[in-house]
């Protein structure tokens, strides 16, 4: 009797630490499958955000456009689409709205700007016609020589761009009848390390240049002193920041105004090479959910009132993965 007693007693022991286990994978499963769900959730949400911000900015940019065309004036760096927006509180943007009502525990935060691609010398140009563009060489040339940059570093990049350009219309002209193939050009700054770039230079250069799809003019509303040095052939540092001052006094209308600003370089300006107004713009977003931070870049060309996105790239990251200017450390 003791000895059935004992068995009786080991087999409700194991009979419940079963039960007990099973209920706990059961449980481990459920709150695991609500996690995924939760997550889901949130990006789905983020990348809404994200894309309502990119349509805010390309409204913008249509209403600067509308703007301009009314006025005749160039896009410079006291419009609106030039004021970046610090981080807020999505509720905040939420609560404008009468017809909304924000729930009260939305820890979202919101921020963004848009830079003008055509304030930077753009890697396109250093191919004209399928041949090398010296004009264009001379301007990236005095770029490299400010920042430090080694020269031979940019001959190999040109020479490879105009190489993969001819190769790019060949291929084109081949695929029409059937054969060929295509090769790839650098989209992003980033990518430029392929054409030979070292890690250095393409963070040192990031700030001052693009990768565009077309040939542009440098805006010289916008452009740093830099890329100012660099555009006008014959101007100095210290008439480069005189020129920065004036144009925040009053930005220039157009490549006249420019010229009388100048001075004797402004014999130089071309509209070929320079402007006063700008096409290509990325839009920066972030958002941040509590420790987890969502950025998203876009390229948007606008022509006339259409503002189309040429591409987006979006990159997760964590809050205490960023740098103090709120970008991905890992990705710079």
């Amino acid at each position: 009797m003791r000895r059935e007693r004992g068995a009786a007693l080991l087999l409700a022991m194991l009979t419940v630490t079963l039960v007990a286990t099973l209920a706990s994978a059961a449980l481990w499963q459920q709150w695991r499958h609500v996690a995924v769900e939760e997550a889901e959730r949130d990006r789905l949400q983020a990348g809404w955000i994200l894309t309502g911000a990119l349509d805010w900015a390309r409204l913008i940019l249509r209403e600067d456009a509308r703007t301009n065309q009314n006025t005749g004036a160039g896009d410079h760096l006291a419009e609106p689409w030039a004021i970046g927006l610090q981080e807020a509180r999505l509720s905040s943007f939420l609560a404008a709205d009468k017809n909304t009502d924000p729930p009260p525990a939305l820890d979202a935060f919101l921020s963004g700007h848009i830079e003008d691609q055509q304030a930077r010398l753009n890697f396109a140009n250093l191919a004209e016609g399928g041949k090398l563009s010296d004009p264009d060489l001379r301007m990236f040339a005095s770029l490299f020589d400010q920042l430090g940059l080694n020269q031979a570093e940019l001959l190999g990049v040109a020479r490879q761009w105009v190489a993969a350009s001819q190769a790019l219309q060949t291929n084109a002209t081949a695929s029409v009848n059937g054969a060929g193939g295509t090769p790839l050009l650098p989209q992003r700054v980033s990518q430029l390390a392929w054409l030979g770039l070292s890690s250095t230079s393409v963070a040192r250069l990031a700030p001052f240049v693009t990768v565009l799809p077309e040939r542009t003019a440098v805006n010289l509303n916008t452009a740093p002193v830099e890329v100012l040095v660099a555009a006008i052939p014959h101007l100095d540092k210290a008439r480069a920041r005189r020129l920065v001052e004036q144009r925040a006094l009053q930005p220039f209308k157009n490549l006249g105004d420019a010229r009388q600003s100048v001075g004797a370089a402004g014999d130089e300006l071309t509209d070929q090479r320079h402007t006063t107004s700008s096409r290509y713009f990325v839009v920066q977003g972030r958002l941040r959910l509590g420790e987890r931070v969502l950025q998203e870049q876009s390229l948007v060309v606008r022509n006339g009132l259409d503002v189309r996105t040429l591409w987006r790239e979006r990159t997760a990251a964590t809050a205490a993965a960023l740098s103090p200017d709120g970008q991905n450390a890992s990705l710079q």
